[in-house]
């Protein structure tokens, strides 16, 4: 069976296995989403509703409303790959993204983690 690009993955469960990481090690949903719109330009309104609607990853990142120029200051490795160095645009933002939710789960403080 061929894998599938995680750019065709539901958003829902994608975003639920992130929300889960970060709970899981004692941060919320909250800062879930904060860093999230962050990131991307959504409020938690419209994640939620991401969240009850068919889109996809990819389709969650193209149609965001802003992607935060700071973003280029989110540097290091995710899943063993530099973010910094990844040419696709749409992969750098999931990855981007990946790395956020990553430094939650460790415990950076959030004002470090939106590189303020």
């Amino acid at each position: 069976m061929p894998r599938m690009d995680v750019t065709e993955m539901p958003f829902a469960k994608l975003y639920s296995l992130l929300v889960a990481k970060a709970e899981k090690k004692g941060r919320t949903r909250q800062e879930v989403d904060q860093v999230t719109g962050w990131l991307t330009g959504y409020t938690p309104e419209q994640l939620a509703a991401m969240e009850q609607s068919e889109i996809s990853y990819g389709e969650f990142f193209r149609a965001a409303p802003a992607i935060n120029p700071n973003c280029t200051l989110i540097t290091g490795k995710i899943c063993g790959v530099r973010v910094e160095e990844i040419e696709d645009p749409l992969m750098r933002q999931i990855r981007y993204l990946d790395k956020l939710v990553d430094e939650l789960a460790k415990g950076r403080p959030m004002g470090k983690i939106l590189r303020k």
